[in-house]
């Protein structure tokens, strides 16, 4: 879930049981776990991108929803659910370039980006640095610039932690003693505005696996910080990403949860009315992980969107 810190086992491992889809590894300059979901040969090819901490699990309630239209495809990005993270930078822009490699390499030609919370950033990111690999795209409570007095308090301290050396590395492991997995994971639903009830709980139990059967925990603790120290170096001067937002040409639908307490609600609002072009669609009593929370709903949404894109 992004904001959670969801790790996973080997990703040469067995495929988890309840999966939605098939499991693969790739080299893209390092072993990255991808989940082929299926779909429509004919349709778009649409690639799902997680937010910080989360993982290829957070598109299963989504995904399925998706491919009667679609061909669709999720990566855990490097450092994050069974992507091991090795040497690799888990930076903002380290993992443009993995995403570029996936665009290029496995979606095999111009792909419709879905990205959730940090996802969305690396999402913008990329389509403004290799427009013509992007053909539509799909923004999900993304980490937006916005006013600092709109965050939320705790949101606020968490990532004040993270950002300090030595405090954020004490911070990830003081939770592991104090809290078991299915604790944290169920925190971080919370957190991102889902309630544990509303989530399956075959999901909720593979959720927790993830969390159990890391491998490099160290590494997974690493890759964590450096993408949350990365993506507020990029909110605290938003300057290239406002301009990576304003190259955009391919057609935007953006999604923002009312009561997102990570990416508040201003900030998706002040974007939208940056870009008139983009539509906008807010989601009254949705929290930050609408794909969990509400997939049904939100697929009302993105599904007509898709079938109105452009031919490819």
């Amino acid at each position: 879930m992004a904001g959670a810190q969801q790790d996973g086992p080997d990703p040469d491992g067995p495929q988890e049981d309840g999966a939605v889809g098939e499991s693969s590894t790739v080299d893209l300059g390092g072993p990255v776990h991808m989940v082929d979901h299926g779909g429509r040969s004919d349709g778009p090819t649409v690639v799902l991108v997680h937010g910080l901490g989360g993982s290829h699990l957070n598109w299963d309630l989504f995904a399925p929803l998706l491919t009667p239209h679609a061909r669709v495809l999720s990566l855990d990005l490097p450092g994050f659910g069974r992507s091991e993270p090795g040497r690799r930078q888990a930076t903002v822009h380290g993992n443009v370039l993995v995403l570029d490699r996936f665009l290029r390499d496995v979606a095999g030609g111009p792909a419709v980006l879905v990205g959730n919370s940090m996802g969305g950033m690396i999402s913008i990111l990329e389509t403004a640095a290799a427009p013509e690999l992007v053909r539509g795209l799909v923004l999900l409570d993304p980490a937006l610039p916005g006013p600092r007095r709109a965050l939320d308090p705790l949101v606020a301290l968490t990532f004040a932690a993270y950002a300090l050396p030595g405090v954020g590395e004490q911070t990830l492991r003081a939770r592991r003693r104090r809290t078991g997995a299915r604790a944290q994971v169920l925190d971080m639903l919370r957190l991102c505005g889902v309630d544990p009830a509303g989530v399956p709980a075959s999901l909720v139990d593979r959720s927790v696996a993830l969390v159990e059967q890391r491998q490099d925990v160290a590494g997974m603790d690493r890759a964590f910080l450096t993408a949350a120290r990365s993506l507020l170096r990029v909110q605290a001067d938003p300057r290239r990403y406002r301009r990576a937002m304003a190259a955009i040409s391919v057609p935007v639908l953006l999604v923002h949860g009312e009561r997102d307490r990570l990416v508040p609600v201003a900030n998706a609002r002040d974007v939208a009315h940056r870009h008139p072009d983009w539509r906008y669609v807010e989601l009254p009593g949705v929290g930050h992980v609408p794909q969990l929370q509400v997939p049904e709903r939100l697929a009302d949404d993105v599904v007509p969107w898709l079938q109105q894109l452009p031919p490819g």
